[in-house]
């Protein structure tokens, strides 16, 4: 909080994933006088969260129902989304999963409610996101991508594989936003410590949902296009993508 740039766009506060740890850390540090929407599955179960944004000084906390698998029912969600609040300022897309890669290497659906999740569904999201805020003139959204996708590792390809093709999506629909107004943020954590990765060992350069969330403040307020997180990860990678396969691929998750 206190990080000088300019201001966070004017509008509601909607968090797709409202039990991510990451996503309730920056919904925290946006809510102080505005209007939060916790979009969950089991939105029903949800006190502790909307207690949590209420507590960081939310106007309102308005809690709904979001399936990111139904991709039919994007659309109308957003639409009353805004009927019912009004503009989204910005938008966060928090939710996803880990998934299970030894089951995904053998069950081609398992390995494909991955990719669903973690790639088509926030495609339609974005979509959808992207077109409602060409049509107000402003907003802004954040992308989570992943260093599992700057260059997919064998240890974890099948999620690696999901988080490459949202972060080159993500790119490519902030060029296409450029000059309407809306912003896009994507970014780049590493390793994060919290309940996704609960009983994992870290990896150096590990962060915080409280570490991420401050950078992602800082980086909507100077209007950054990606960020690494930490950023000492961005020359990391640097490196990282000139390693021979033979050595790449014995790399851990």
């Amino acid at each position: 909080m206190g990080v000088r740039g300019r201001e966070i766009d004017a509008g509601t506060i909607v968090l797709f994933g409202g039990r991510s740890e990451m996503g309730l850390e920056v919904a925290r540090r946006l809510a102080p006088g505005r209007v939060v929407i916790l979009a969950a599955r089991r939105s029903h179960d949800l006190d502790a969260e909307q207690a949590s944004v209420e507590q960081a000084g939310a106007t309102a906390v308005h809690r709904v129902e979001f399936d990111a698998d139904d991709l039919a029912s994007h659309q109308p969600l957003l639409d009353k989304l805004v009927a019912e609040h009004g503009r989204i300022g910005v938008a966060v897309l928090a939710f996803g999963v880990l998934g299970d890669q030894v089951r995904a290497e053998q069950d081609p659906a398992a390995a494909v409610a991955i990719l669903r999740t973690d790639f088509v569904a926030q495609v339609g999201v974005l979509t959808v996101l992207a077109n409602l805020m060409r049509a107000q003139g402003d907003g802004q959204i954040v992308v989570f991508s992943s260093v599992a996708g700057a260059r997919v590792r064998r240890a974890n390809y099948v999620y690696g594989s999901a988080k490459a093709g949202l972060d080159g999506f993500a790119c490519g629909l902030s060029d296409a936003l450029h000059g309407s107004g809306v912003h896009l943020l994507l970014v780049r954590p590493g390793f994060v410590i919290g309940r996704m990765t609960e009983g994992m060992d870290p990896a150096p350069f590990s962060s915080t949902p409280d570490q991420v969330a401050d950078a992602v403040v800082a980086g909507l307020r100077r209007r950054a296009e990606r960020i690494w997180v930490p950023g000492i990860l961005r020359w990391v990678f640097v490196v990282a993508r000139a390693v021979p396969q033979s050595v790449w691929r014995r790399m851990p998750r």
